[in-house]
């Protein structure tokens, strides 16, 4: 059974155009009166366009925790890489690639693309398939896998995603 969109309200509406159209000086960065008026116009017609078909419906609490996850994820980023750093530049090269099967208990098709993604940012580990609630992931040795395996990352993203409805 399909699921049917819910339209966004006028205030979303604004808020999304606006966005577009910030977006659109920053790619453009042209300030020229023509330039921002046709931006403008675009934007507004891709936020309208839109309006009506997808069932997306903004999540506020949700996007002010993202952020207090990134840095985080930065440091996780950041440790993973002098990890992977010193052990490719080991002499014997004591790299053990496997493939490690994670089962999720995510509920929410978002939090499960932010643990794939975030699980590819993080230097070591790539997410070579993802479903609903299962993720396969190539990991380059043991203590990499290892630390998959604790979970820490989906408990965060856990965190992020508390109060919001399971989708899955």
């Amino acid at each position: 059974m399909a699921t049917r969109a819910r339209p966004i309200s006028p205030e979303f509406l604004v808020l999304k155009t606006l966005t577009l159209f910030v977006f659109w000086i920053l790619l453009s960065g042209s300030f020229k009166w023509v330039h921002l008026g046709v931006g403008f116009v675009l934007s507004f017609l891709v936020a309208w366009i839109n309006s009506g078909h997808s069932p997306f419906v903004p999540k506020f609490r949700l996007w002010f925790r993202i952020p207090l996850y990134i840095p985080w994820l930065l440091y996780k980023i950041f440790e993973s890489g002098i990890y992977l750093s010193r052990l490719i530049l080991h002499p014997k090269l004591p790299i053990d690639p496997h493939l490690v099967f994670m089962e999720t208990k995510l509920d929410h098709h978002g939090a499960v693309v932010l643990l794939g993604n975030s699980i590819t940012l993080t230097p070591g580990t790539i997410t070579v398939e993802a479903d609903r609630k299962n993720l396969i992931v190539h990991a380059m040795d043991k203590t990499i896998s290892d630390d998959l395996a604790g979970k820490e990352i989906e408990s965060k993203i856990a965190d992020i995603f508390q109060d919001e409805e399971p989708d899955l």
